[in-house]
C-alpha cells in the first residue's frame, strides 16, 4: 500500500509502498477513502522539519536538552545514532481519517467488514489503509458522506471544548482563531443554541465564518471590535470564550479576558501561552481558565486507547469515542453542515502538493482533503516488500538475520553493532507499522521489510532472528523461532511470565541444552557481562567469593508508561532489574540460590526503588539497590566488586578504578560502553564456530527465575530459594 510520509531531516515528502498493517490486539483495519491535512498542526511539523538543524533546536528546546543528556552520559557515537535515527526514518502525517473497515483483531467487537467508520488519532494517518485502536473509531450510518467524516478528529476536539464551556441555550460564546477548530466550534455551539461571535486576524476565514458558522465575525485587526460584542450581548460580555488559535502571543487569552462576562469561561482549546495578565480582567471578573484536552476523557490513557477500557457512560458520560460519535450523528442528521469547509481535495500522489500550498499560502485554503482510489486492490496484510539489496546482503551467506522489533534500542545497540561481513545477510525487518518497517529496512540494508513478524519466524532463508519487540510478546516468539530451529538473540526480559519460563526451559531442554551442533543458540542480551570494564574486574578478582553491590540511579518512569504495564511491560523488576541480577551472577560465578527484597511504598504499587540481597552456591554475595527516586544528575550506574584483596570501582562504565596492595589505578574511556558491541560480535562468532551457548541457559534461566521471586519477596515480606 502507499502512504504520505515526511522526514524530518530535510523536511522531504514522499509517497513511499509501505506493507499493509497488521491489525493487532484491539485494534481495526480500515481502508482509508478521505483524511483531513491540519493545516495548522500538520503545517507546524512540517515547517520545522524544513529548517535547518539550528532551526530544529530553537523549535524543540525539549528534544535539544535530551540529545545534550545523551551526549554527557553515552558520549558522541550513541548521541549520533539517536538523532539519526530521527531524523533518517519516514515519519507518517495526519490523523484524522473516514473509510471502510476492512480487517479486525479477533477481540474486536462492534465492527464488521465493509463498515463505514471515521478513525482517529496518529494512527489515522495519510495512508491507503490504518489500523486505529476500537475506541479511537466510530461505525457510521449507512450512506455516510465520508468526505464530512473525515473531519473526525477535529470535530471531536471542538465538541471537547464547547463542552469544557459548560454552556446553555440562548447564552453567547466567543470562538477566538477561525480556522478548522473555530469554524467547527461555531457550528456545534449553534447547534447547541448558543449565541456564536468569531474573531479573527485572516479576512477570508472572517468571512468564511459569517456566511456559514457563526452569528457575528470580527477581524481582529479592526479598531472597536470589543463594543461590536458588548452590543452582542447586551452589555454583559460572552458567558465563555473558547481559543482555538495558535499563537506565540498573549492576546488570545488577554483578550479572551476583556470580553468575557463576569466569572465566565476561558477554555484553551489551541496552542497559545496561558501567561495572562492578572488585571485588570481575570482577577476582577473572577474568570475560570479551563484547559480543554484534545477529544475528551480516555485520551492519553493506554488503558482505553490500546486495552479499549471503556469509561461507564453513568459516570463519565462524554468520553472521546461518545464525542467522535456525537458529531457524526449531527454530520448525518444534517443539524451541521461541513462541506463548504472543504477548499481543496488532493490525490494521494498529488499530496506532497498540498503542504506546499499551506507553507507558501499561495492561496486561500480551510479544509484539504486527501483522497484514494477505493477501488485500488491492496495486498493481503501478510504482504511484505521487497527493498533495494545492499552490496552486504550479495551472495550466499551463512548467517541470515532475521529482525522482529526495531525500535530505537535496536536501532542504537543492535543494528550498527553487526558488522559487515561476507557470511552474514540481512534479510527481513519487521515493525508494527509499515513506514517503520521501510524505514529501518533502507537504513540498515535489509532484503525486505514486513509487518508480520511471521513473515520472519516462518522464513526458510532466515536461520538467525533478533527480537526486540514489546516484551509480552518476546516468549512467544522465541518459542516459535526455537521450534523452527533458528538461533535467538532476545533482548530482556526473556519473558514477563513463570509459564513462560517453564516452556522455554523445556524447549532448550529438548535440544540438549544446546551442546550438539544442531541445536539453535539462545542468547539474551545481558549486555553488561561483555563490557570491558566487567570482564575486566572478574579477571582481577580471581577465584572464590566474592561480594558485590550494584547502584542503579534508574530515574522514574511514569505510572502510565508500557514499561510500568504488567501485561505489556511488565514492570521495571522483570523489564530492567534482570540485568543487574545477571551482573551480579556473572561476576559471583556461580548460581544465585536465595534472596529478599524489599521496596519503598509508592501510591501505584510500582515497587521500582528496591534493594535485593542475593546469596551464591560459590559462598558470593550481592546486593541490587535500584532507586527510581534518585537526582537526574547524578550517573545511573556503580558497580562495587571486592574479593581476595582486590575492589574494583566501574562508574557508569566509563571509568574503572582498581584497588589493591599496590595501590589504586584508574582506566577511563572517551564514550561508556556496556558491551553491545562485544555481545553481538560474541553471538555471530558462535554461530560461526557452532560452539555453546555464550551465556550457560542455566544463568538465563535463573536470572529471569530470580525476578519472579523478587516480586515474590516484596510481596511476602520473605526471602526466597531459587
Amino acid at each position: 500500500m502507499n502512504q504520505l510520509t515526511q522526514k524530518l531531516k530535510d523536511g522531504s515528502m514522499h509517497v513511499l509502498e509501505v506493507p499493509l498493517p497488521l491489525p493487532r490486539s484491539g485494534e481495526v483495519l480500515v481502508r482509508n477513502h478521505y483524511s483531513v491535512i491540519s493545516a495548522g498542526t500538520e503545517g507546524s511539523t512540517v515547517r520545522t522539519a524544513r529548517k535547518g538543524l539550528i532551526g530544529k533546536a530553537r523549535e524543540r528546546p525539549q528534544q535539544l536538552r535530551q540529545v545534550i543528556d545523551t551526549l554527557r552520559a553515552q558520549g558522541p557515537v550513541q548521541t549520533y545514532r539517536a538523532v539519526m535515527k530521527k531524523l533518517d526514518a519516514y515519519s507518517p502525517l495526519g490523523y484524522s481519517c473516514a473509510g471502510e473497515v476492512i480487517g479486525a483483531a479477533p477481540d474486536v467487537e462492534g465492527f464488521r467488514i465493509g463498515d463505514p467508520v471515521a478513525c482517529a488519532g496518529l494512527a489515522a494517518c495519510h495512508a491507503e489503509a490504518v489500523c486505529v485502536p476500537a475506541n479511537l473509531c466510530v461505525r457510521l450510518r449507512p450512506g455516510a458522506d465520508l468526505k464530512q467524516a473525515a473531519y473526525n478528529t477535529l470535530g471531536a476536539i471542538a465538541m471537547q471544548g464547547v463542552r469544557q464551556a459548560d454552556l446553555r441555550i440562548g447564552e453567547s460564546c466567543a470562538v477566538i482563531g477561525l480556522g478548522l477548530l473555530g469554524q467547527l466550534s461555531g457550528l456545534l455551539l449553534r447547534a447547541s443554541g448558543v449565541r456564536a461571535v468569531g474573531i479573527d486576524i485572516n479576512a477570508s476565514m472572517v468571512d468564511m465564518a459569517q456566511d456559514r458558522s457563526v452569528d457575528l465575525a470580527l477581524n481582529r485587526n479592526e479598531d472597536g471590535i470589543e463594543w461590536k460584542i458588548d452590543e452582542f450581548t447586551n452589555g454583559l460580555g460572552c458567558d465563555a470564550v473558547i481559543i482555538t488559535a495558535a499563537s506565540g502571543s498573549l492576546d488570545p487569552v488577554n483578550f479572551a479576558g476583556a470580553v468575557a462576562r463576569k466569572r465566565g469561561v476561558v477554555v484553551v482549546v489551541g496552542a497559545v501561552p496561558t501567561g495572562f495578565d492578572r488585571e485588570p480582567h481575570y482577577y476582577r471578573k473572577e474568570l475560570q481558565l479551563r484547559m480543554s484536552c484534545s477529544y475528551g476523557p480516555g485520551r492519553y490513557d493506554p488503558h482505553y486507547e490500546e486495552k479499549g477500557l471503556d469509561y461507564p457512560a453513568a459516570y463519565v458520560r462524554w468520553t472521546e469515542n461518545r464525542n467522535m460519535q456525537a458529531f457524526q450523528d449531527l454530520i448525518h442528521s444534517g443539524k451541521i453542515d461541513l462541506s463548504f469547509l472543504t477548499t481543496h481535495v488532493f490525490k494521494l500522489d498529488e499530496a506532497p502538493g498540498a503542504y506546499d500550498l499551506i507553507m507558501e499560502r499561495s492561496e486561500p485554503h480551510a479544509g484539504i482533503l486527501v483522497e484514494y482510489d477505493a477501488a485500488k486492490h491492496i495486498e493481503s496484510p501478510a504482504t511484505r516488500k521487497p527493498l533495494p539489496r545492499s552490496t552486504r546482503n550479495a551472495g550466499k551467506r551463512l548467517i541470515n538475520i532475521g529482525f522482529i522489533g526495531a525500535g530505537s534500542y535496536a536501532q542504537s545497540h543492535l543494528l550498527p553493532n553487526i558488522p559487515e561481513s561476507p557470511d552474514i545477510a540481512l534479510k527481513g525487518v519487521m515493525t508494527a507499522t509499515g513506514t517503520g518497517a521501510r524505514s529501518v529496512g533502507e537504513r540498515f540494508g535489509f532484503e525486505f521489510c514486513t509487518t508480520d513478524a511471521y513473515e520472519i519466524l516462518e522464513n526458510d532463508e532466515i536461520n538467525t532472528v533478533f527480537i526486540a519487540s514489546r516484551h509480552d510478546s518476546h516468549a512467544q516468539y522465541v518459542l516459535r523461532a526455537l521450534e523452527a530451529g533458528k538461533h535467538v538473540f532476545v533482548e530482556k526480559p526473556l519473558c514477563l511470565t513463570l509459564e513462560e519460563l517453564e516452556s522455554i526451559r523445556k524447549r532448550c531442554e529438548s535440544f540438549e541444552g544446546g551442546e550438539n551442533a544442531s541445536a539453535p543458540l539462545l542468547m539474551v542480551g545481558y549486555n553488561r557481562r561483555f563490557s570491558p570494564f566487567l570482564e575486566e574486574a572478574k579477571r582481577l578478582a580471581g577465584e572464590g567469593p566474592a561480594a558485590v553491590v550494584c547502584r542503579v540511579n534508574a530515574g522514574s518512569v511514569p505510572p502510565g508508561s508500557w514499561i510500568q504495564d504488567r501485561e505489556f511491560g511488565g514492570g521495571r523488576i522483570l523489564g530492567e532489574v534482570c540485568h543487574f541480577i545477571d551482573t551480579l551472577t556473572f561476576l559471583a560465578g556461580s548460581l544465585p540460590v536465595s534472596l529478599f527484597a524489599a521496596s519503598l511504598p509508592d501510591p501505584f504499587h510500582l515497587d521500582d526503588t528496591l534493594h535485593i540481597c542475593l546469596k551464591y552456591a560459590n559462598g558470593s554475595a550481592g546486593t541490587v539497590s535500584y532507586l527510581a527516586n534518585g537526582p537526574k544528575d547524578l550517573p545511573k550506574e556503580r558497580i562495587e566488586m571486592f574479593a581476595n584483596g582486590t575492589a574494583a570501582v566501574i562508574d557508569d562504565f566509563r571509568v574503572l578504578t582498581i584497588h589493591s596492595k599496590h595501590g589504586a589505578r584508574k582506566k577511563k574511556l572517551f564514550s561508556q560502553d556496556k558491551g553491545q558491541k562485544n555481545e553481538i560480535l560474541a553471538f555471530l562468532q558462535c554461530i560461526r564456530e557452532g560452539g555453546k551457548e555464550i551465556i550457560p541457559f542455566e544463568q538465563i534461566y535463573h536470572t529471569s527465575l530470580a525476578t519472579f521471586k523478587i516480586l515474590d519477596s516484596i510481596q511476602s515480606g520473605q526471602s526466597q530459594k531459587l
